[in-house]
């Protein structure tokens, strides 16, 4: 009997204000057959060190992190820290 855990990114979302929500899925398999899958999520921001990212991730922040997208979340932090 050989278990394999495979890790993968399997989602990748752009929502509003350019944020990132990334899903990475760890798949369990005994002698190839699928046994369990869990994840794992997190969220990056268009002020987020991406470099340790894998590329994927760090191709879709390239492309959506506009200078606009960039603008319009700073913009979104200073009015956060205006609200009391």
């Amino acid at each position: 009997m050989a278990l394999t855990e495979k890790i993968e990114i399997d989602r990748i979302e752009v929502v509003d204000m350019g944020i990132i929500q990334v899903r990475q899925a760890t798949i369990i398999e005994r002698d190839g057959q699928f046994v369990s899958r869990t994840f794992h999520r997190w969220v990056l921001n268009p002020d987020s060190d991406i470099s340790g990212q894998e590329q994927k991730v760090k191709d879709i922040a390239n492309a959506a992190w506009t200078p606009e997208v960039c603008q319009a979340y700073e913009t979104f932090k200073a009015t956060q820290r205006m609200t009391p």
